[in-house]
């Protein structure tokens, strides 16, 4: 729906004898605009080895802005963009941006550059080159004073940063961030874009033996009849292969939920008989022991139950793959600091299958296990 107002003028006749007009510059003539108006920093994926510091550096983009009127004018100009602190932007949730001016010219003499709190004010800072902070402007400046003029340039520079933690995340995303050029002297405004792309890190779990771990056939006085039947131990190797180094964890799905004997965030099912009795349940354990990735010495596990949020510290100890417990690697035995970047693992998984006891199930007819889960890689 479009809202107009109206305002209604009325002229009252003029006198002209004596009347002097005061001479005033006229805006309509003037242009102002950007070289770049979009600003992309690229496509980042978050599998490349971070820096040390707490933030990732996106990159610098330079703009050359130029405003030029008939008629010497205000060359003030102000950038209206959401603050992230007193000397950045913000970019998308955990992103943030700097602007920098510099070589700034004015009817073709350089000049410095002088910050501003608002249009008219004295500059509070006066620089060649400087950092144009938000929720002020910048004007032309000569031995201290802002000057007007006809013709102003200027080259800027937006240098972006992401939060490290920031780049945990499991799917493509787009990160944009707009902002106004504002030369209010000219009336004039123009807009810009900065766009960041990231992409999870791609890792593909393989297991040997198609994943398929066969008991062979049991029969009734191999069981018991009336205990758990612990079955002897299988074991298979799985492999994760990333496309770079990458931080990621391992859960399991059963694919069976509801048919283990145990409700536990370890034990997953293995189907159900004819009279829809539990079969039993198994498990899939990790030894650290038998882990190798790329050119680490040795591994450790760790594990979570916090989503990655915090972490054990690394252990030698075999552990079960869990539902929600995040299960990952470190080269370090004392750390809690998280998983180790990791492009290539392989590791023994055994799996322990019990059987219920006979008396609780249907055996008039042959049943065959029906355990199936899913291992899925969790991306940090």
């Amino acid at each position: 729906m479009n809202l107009s107002r109206y305002l209604l003028l009325t002229l009252a006749p003029l006198a002209l004898s004596g009347f002097t007009p005061l001479a005033s510059a006229s805006t309509d003539d003037c242009q102002f605009n950007l070289s770049q108006p979009l600003l992309d920093y690229g496509l980042m994926n978050r599998a490349i080895r971070p820096d040390a510091a707490a933030e990732r550096h996106l990159g610098e983009r330079p703009i050359s802005l130029t405003l030029s009127c008939a008629q010497p004018i205000d060359m003030s100009l102000f950038y209206r963009a959401m603050a992230a602190t007193a000397e950045r932007f913000h970019f998308a949730e955990r992103g943030s941006y700097q602007v920098r001016i510099r070589d700034a010219v004015l009817d073709g003499q350089s000049v410095e550059i002088g910050l501003i709190a608002g249009a008219g004010q004295p500059p509070a800072e006066t620089a060649s080159n400087l950092i144009w902070r938000p929720e002020h402007g910048v004007v032309p400046v000569q031995a201290g004073v802002p000057v007007q003029g006809r013709s102003f340039s200027a080259q800027l520079e937006l240098t972006a940063w992401v939060q490290e933690h920031g780049m945990q995340m499991r799917d493509a995303v787009t990160w944009e961030a707009f902002g106004v050029f504002d030369a209010i002297g000219a009336g004039r405004t123009r807009e810009t874009t900065l766009r960041a792309r990231f992409a999870p890190a791609a890792c593909e779990p393989v297991l040997s033996n198609g994943g398929v771990v066969d008991f062979g056939t049991l029969s009734k006085k191999d069981l018991n009849a009336d205990k758990d039947t612990r079955l002897p131990p299988r074991s298979l190797t799985l492999m994760v292969g990333c496309d770079a180094p990458a931080s990621f964890a391992l859960i399991m799905h059963d694919n069976r939920s509801g048919s283990a004997t145990l409700n536990s965030e370890i034990d997953y099912g293995l189907g159900k008989d004819s009279r829809s009795n539990r079969i039993g349940r198994y498990s899939l354990s990790v030894d650290p022991a038998n882990a190798n990735a790329d050119g680490f010495a040795r591994l450790y596990r760790i594990d979570s139950s916090t989503a990655g949020s915090a972490w054990s510290t690394g252990s030698a100890n075999p552990i079960p793959i869990g539902q929600t417990r995040y299960l990952a690697f470190t080269d370090n035995a004392g750390s809690n600091a998280g998983p180790v970047l990791i492009q290539n693992l392989s590791t023994t998984v055994t799996v322990d299958a019990v059987i219920a006891p006979t008396n609780s199930l249907d055996l008039s007819t042959a049943i065959e296990l029906d355990g199936a889960g899913t291992i899925e890689i969790i991306y940090l």
